[in-house]
């Protein structure tokens, strides 16, 4: 994922967030009204929209703020956390009142969808805001580190260059040193030929001696410097190898911890609808079903929560046990 990716999921995030919380704001006003009316003194009536108000307030101050302090990588301590749930609570109990009161529990099933949306909301809002930043922050770690990588390799190729220019001028400098003592050699063997032809002889062989063994001896360290050079080469490579092969795995783990949450919120969201007015739809009712096989529910209260008769949510079950048992042994 770059750069554009992730703007681009932060932006999703926040419009989403904002859609659910200015919905989820407005339908309080309007539920809490009349319960704040229906208790308030006559002359004070039209001071009921003011308490619905100010915990959305509140409501919109905690999804800003987090927002805010999860793309810093920043963590406002545990008095937000008790805000957050505070107006959660409270925008709940004020939503289910009338239909508490009223001894309707549809109502206050109906009722409780938007608040519960709500809290839940901020809380995964807060947790994706965070993986993100944290995901832009180990992107930008992994480019530095790429960066420093490239610019030690031109540093040892700069390096190995002035080494061989070096040794090129000091090879250089010898051929022509022995050239110089040749040619002296040669100028006292004119004057004295005779006195000196065995020492001239004798000087020549040992300056090929010489300089055969120190080209031997060049050519035994260059192959020595080779030989360094490629096995650290290697051992960078490998590390390399390692370095990546871990950063991989440890995308996977969270690819499969972020699927696993997700397939749990699912499920809560699932149960925690309650029994429905009437019959699911056959394909929601038998995800209802999986989500209560999945979390160990009674089939009774499977049957109730998809609106359908325990025999079929039995069935279902049934066709579930088997489907992992045939995983099992597969």
């Amino acid at each position: 994922m770059n750069r554009v990716q992730i703007r681009s999921s932060e932006r999703a995030l926040s419009a989403g967030t904002w859609l659910i919380v200015g919905g989820a704001m407005l339908y309080s006003v309007l539920t809490v009204t009349p319960l704040m009316a229906a208790h308030t003194p006559a002359e004070w009536r039209w001071t009921a929209p003011i308490l619905p108000l100010v915990v959305d307030a509140a409501v919109v101050i905690v999804v800003r703020l987090d927002s805010v302090l999860a793309r810093l990588g920043g963590h406002g301590g545990a008095w937000p956390v008790a805000l957050r749930w505070m107006t959660g609570t409270m925008t709940l109990a004020l939503n289910i009142g009338v239909s508490a009161l009223a001894g309707d529990l549809v109502g206050v099933a109906v009722h409780s969808v938007a608040p519960l949306l709500l809290i839940v909301t901020a809380e995964a809002g807060l947790a994706y805001r965070r993986a993100l930043t944290a995901a832009v922050l180990a992107m930008e770690a992994r480019k530095q580190a790429e960066e420093d990588a490239r610019d030690r390799k031109v540093t040892e190729r700069e390096e190995n260059r002035l080494r061989a220019a070096r040794e090129q001028r000091d090879h250089e400098a010898a051929i022509a040193r022995e050239q110089r003592e040749h040619e002296a050699l040669l100028a006292r063997a004119e004057a004295d030929r005779q006195d000196r032809i065995r020492r001239e002889e004798r000087d020549r062989a040992e300056a090929a001696e010489r300089a055969e063994r120190e080209a031997r001896e060049r050519r035994e360290h260059e192959r020595e410097q080779a030989a360094v050079e490629l096995e650290r080469l290697n051992r960078q490579a490998a590390q390399k190898r390692e370095l990546e092969a871990q950063q991989q795995a440890e995308r996977e783990r969270r690819e499969q911890l972020r699927e696993q949450e997700r397939i749990e919120r699912e499920r809560a969201a699932l149960l925690a609808a309650g029994p429905p007015s009437e019959k699911l739809p056959e394909e929601q009712a038998r995800a209802t079903v999986a989500a209560a096989f999945a979390a160990g529910v009674p089939v009774r209260v499977a049957a109730e929560l998809s609106g359908w008769s325990v025999g079929w949510a039995s069935t279902r079950y049934q066709e579930l046990r088997d489907a992992n048992t045939a995983a099992a042994l597969g």
